[in-house]
């Protein structure tokens, strides 16, 4: 399995809106993402969905800087 592959299978979390924000950034992002950007969002996916789903909905920030570019890009993301 490629390494995209891995990430897809990581992004799908059982519950279907994380399913699709996590994937939209793996679809829309990650391929032209910088190489610490593509292993934040990495880490980012080793995260309880609990934290996930809070951090993406605003109603928390994660502790790591990094991990919050993701969060706030994807949930500013165009959803056209």
């Amino acid at each position: 399995m490629s390494a995209e592959g891995r990430l897809r299978w990581r992004c799908r979390r059982g519950m279907r809106e994380l399913d699709q924000l996590l994937g939209w950034f793996l679809d829309a992002r990650y391929a032209q993402a910088s190489a610490s950007t593509q292993m934040a969002f990495a880490e980012l996916l080793e995260q309880p969905d609990p934290d996930l789903w809070h951090w993406l909905q605003g109603h928390a920030t994660p502790g790591d800087a990094r991990w919050g570019t993701i969060i706030d890009e994807i949930r500013t993301r165009d959803c056209v």
